[in-house]
């Protein structure tokens, strides 16, 4: 017998709640600032705490860099405003959510 959704009550195979989690968001706002040494980072918040790490590693892999995330916030090295955009737009986030500062 497969696993059933605590949330949605589906099998766990045909589940959609982390679909829907993405499309109810709050806002995501990415900037950049200057941390130690003068070296650049980006930061992404908004995102759910539940999908922070994934969200995370995932983002890392596909912009080739390092990171972290830290106090809700995912912070990854170097300047990738743009490219975090587009590479949250590709996992499934809402194009208008995502505020680019």
């Amino acid at each position: 017998m497969p696993e059933i959704c605590p949330k949605c009550g589906l099998p766990k195979e045909i589940c959609v709640c982390s679909v829907l989690d993405r499309e109810t968001e709050s806002k995501i706002k990415i900037y950049s600032k200057k941390a130690k040494f003068d070296k650049i980072m980006t930061i992404v918040e908004g995102i759910n705490t539940d999908e922070l790490d994934r969200t995370t590693k995932t983002l890392k892999q596909k912009l080739a860099c390092g990171g972290t995330s830290k106090d809700g916030a995912i912070e990854l090295q170097g300047n990738h405003k743009d490219n975090t955009k587009k590479a949250l737009v590709r996992m499934g986030y809402k194009e208008d959510i995502i505020d680019v500062i």
